[in-house]
């Protein structure tokens, strides 16, 4: 499992692209679309909805559970994922790709994202 070195990663297994015009894209990883197994439904927050980093802000259910999506950043959602909701199946099949799950326009960042060494320290412990 290779997390790519440009992204930056949250202790909650979502990662983050830097923020080109102050919009990132958010993703989960791929270690926790592995772990979730095959994810058959996401439910992701709307366009213009305000996220804070480190809270709840949608859920992606799998075969076996369903787990929380938390914020990497606080912001406003500029762009939600549409081909994911159609097609869930591609957060384990493109985690890095075509899963992206929402881009937003970041007004907080948190000191403690990783980077994609520290990442697979911490997934690797």
């Amino acid at each position: 499992m290779t997390n790519p070195q440009h992204l930056r990663y949250s202790k909650e297994h979502e990662w983050l692209s830097d923020a080109a015009d102050g919009v990132a894209t958010v993703g989960i990883t791929e270690h926790a679309a592995n772990a979730l197994g095959d994810v058959v439904y996401v439910d992701l927050p709307k366009a213009g909805d305000t996220i804070t980093a480190g809270e709840t802000c949608g859920e992606l259910e799998s075969t076996k559970s369903v787990s929380d999506l938390y914020a990497p950043v606080s912001g406003e959602i500029t762009e939600v994922n549409e081909d994911v909701s159609a097609d869930p199946s591609l957060v384990n099949t493109a985690p890095f790709e075509g899963g992206w799950l929402f881009k937003v326009k970041v007004t907080t960042e948190p000191a403690d994202l990783l980077s994609a060494d520290e990442y697979t320290a911490f997934t690797a412990g």
